[in-house]
């Protein structure tokens, strides 16, 4: 258990899926992310996957006993990233920086890659903060979970 303030992170428990497949339904988030929401088959498909891959660090994101939101690092075209997903209620509270900056403590490994939307200027500024930097932008095409858009990606070194 790793713990900052009153934010906090733990393993991810099957327990949490519920909550989190409902955060994952939120459309200004979904708007926000350039992201399109997992059907209940697919969100179960995906966290089956991630919690049984021992190369993946998944957290949940809690204040007190409160989910709040997700965080992970995961291998991705020969990369380390990460990757979270915080509650729209939560939003502009520093609950996402504090998280990654636990999870960056915990996962010892560099580099490390993130990808935002440049739209999404919120998110690009979590990033920053703990010390990611744009790498280079690119245009991403649309796939079944992400709109097209304009990307940053960024790195930790």
């Amino acid at each position: 258990m790793t713990k900052d303030e009153d934010v906090w992170l733990r393993p991810i428990q099957p327990g949490d899926l519920p909550r989190m497949y409902e955060m994952q339904l939120d459309p200004e988030s979904n708007r926000l992310a350039l992201t399109f929401p997992r059907t209940r088959e697919a969100f179960d498909a995906h966290w089956s996957r991630v919690l049984s891959n021992p190369e993946i660090t998944a957290r949940a994101v809690l204040v007190g006993e409160t989910l709040l939101g997700s965080i992970s690092c995961f291998p991705l075209d020969g990369h380390d990233h990460v990757g979270y997903w915080i509650d729209r209620m939560h939003w502009g509270q520093g609950v996402a920086s504090r998280a990654l900056c636990l999870l960056l403590q915990e996962v010892a490994k560099r580099p490390l890659f993130a990808a935002a939307a440049t739209s999404n200027k919120a998110s690009l500024r979590v990033l920053e903060k703990c010390g990611f930097v744009v790498e280079h932008v690119r245009h991403s095409p649309a796939s079944e979970r992400f709109a097209a858009c304009e990307e940053a990606l960024l790195v930790l070194r």
